[in-house]
């Protein structure tokens, strides 16, 4: 025993009693250690087993699912109706439209109508304040006064001359010479060639006289027809200049609604029909839903325009009640006679590099590709020249992972071709 334990004999027993206590602790470390160990490790069995079963149900999935057929959606092409509808945007336009411009210089002294007002044919729109060409008239005038005064002048003198040649012609010979007489013949030719150009002279500034008088006839701005005025570009004191260049500005504008016209471009597959006056069209208005008018198509361009394909119709309809106004987005139905052509929806149709083909379904449901031309194409429906046979059945929406002589599973559609609007 150290000199310490005797010292203190109660540190011995302590000692004793932590070193005791040491092993205890270090057993609850191991365990605690253990126990995690065994956690992670159950837990990741199981973890790595749920992994393993969802792979092996996908792969199973993926392999049943390639081992099924593609479905694919078709319908039977069917032949044209008698009646084929035919639905086009259209835009009215007046019958007459003109805009208005100043005939003559000068500033505007009053307007006495303004938009939408209703005018006569030859009613005054507006007056122009024209001083420099009431200035000009006032010149021309009295250069005219001048002018036939002169006439009066050389008259005169031609009259004098005359009578002054007839007395020497007519003298015995000897009283006067032939040189006199000769003199005096030039003289009265002179003074009839002299009152000849004054004559002219004032036929020249009664001409000017008269382009003046009829320039301040301008003065008074008429309306050319009857109509309503769409546009007003004037007001009190402007300074307004004769012509109609790109540096001059218009005074007004004005339509004439009655009749009206409608303009649709129709697409190149339904011009040889649409070019035949007297067809039958329904103009009708998203936004007015009562509106229906019934016209004929009146005239086409009968040309094709060369950029969008499309050929120009007008139909001419009775506008009495201002009904519509131009510049309008309508709707024209036409009634077009049966083709006799193969119809499809437009969703059958596929674009590639060898032109458009359709995709059509056999009876053993293998699918091959057929090249087809294009008759019409209405938007929703498209009429087949070529390539088709009535009854065949065709694809629509064809997936780009099908190819020919795949078999697939036919989802028969019971889908009537259906065009853009129903007939008029």
């Amino acid at each position: 025993m150290s000199l310490r334990d005797a010292a203190n004999p109660n540190s011995r027993d302590d000692d004793e009693a932590g070193r005791r206590a040491k092993p205890a602790g270090g057993r609850g470390m191991i365990w605690l250690a253990a126990s995690v160990a065994i956690a992670l490790g159950l837990g990741f069995v199981l973890t790595h087993r749920e992994r393993t079963a969802a792979e092996a149900h996908l792969a199973e999935t993926t392999l049943q699912d390639m081992m099924e057929l593609p479905t694919v959606d078709v319908v039977t092409a069917n032949a044209s109706s008698a009646a084929q509808p035919l639905s086009l945007p259209g835009e009215t336009a007046a019958w007459y439209a003109t805009t208005l411009y100043a005939r003559v210089n000068g500033y505007v002294d009053k307007w006495l109508v303004d938009i939408g007002d209703h005018v006569k044919s030859g009613q005054i729109l507006a007056t122009i304040d024209t001083p420099e060409l009431d200035a000009e008239l006032v010149a021309a005038k009295a250069k005219l006064n001048a002018s036939e005064a002169q006439v009066a002048v050389r008259q005169a003198r031609a009259d004098f001359a005359k009578t002054t040649y007839d007395r020497w012609r007519d003298s015995p010979r000897g009283v006067v010479s032939d040189q006199d007489r000769e003199s005096k013949k030039s003289e009265s030719a002179e003074a009839v060639a002299e009152l000849n150009a004054a004559r002219a002279q004032v036929l020249l500034q009664q001409a000017e006289v008269d382009r003046l008088s009829a320039l301040t006839e301008f003065k008074k701005v008429k309306a050319p027809f009857n109509g309503t005025i769409v546009q007003r570009r004037i007001d009190v004191g402007d300074l307004v200049t004769a012509g109609s260049t790109n540096s001059t500005s218009s005074i007004f504008r004005m339509t004439q609604d009655d009749p009206i016209r409608v303009f649709v471009s129709a697409p190149q597959s339904a011009a040889p029909e649409l070019m035949q006056l007297g067809t039958p069209a329904v103009i009708t208005s998203s936004s007015q839903p009562d509106l229906r008018i019934e016209g004929k198509v009146t005239r086409t361009a009968r040309a094709i325009n060369p950029q969008a394909r499309t050929l120009r119709v007008e139909v001419d309809i009775p506008n009495s009640k201002s009904t519509l106004v131009p510049g309008m987005y309508v709707q024209v139905a036409f009634k077009l006679k049966s083709t006799g052509f193969i119809q499809v929806p437009a969703a059958a149709l596929l674009f590639r590099s060898g032109g458009p083909q359709i995709a059509v379904v056999d009876d053993k449901n293998m699918v091959r590709f057929q090249n087809v031309s294009i008759a019409r194409d209405d938007g929703n429906i498209v009429d087949i020249g070529s390539g088709l046979e009535m009854g065949d059945k065709v694809a629509l929406n064809m997936s780009s992972q099908i190819v020919a002589g795949e078999k697939v599973r036919a989802n028969e559609i019971d889908q009537e071709p259906r065009h853009a609007a129903s007939a008029p």
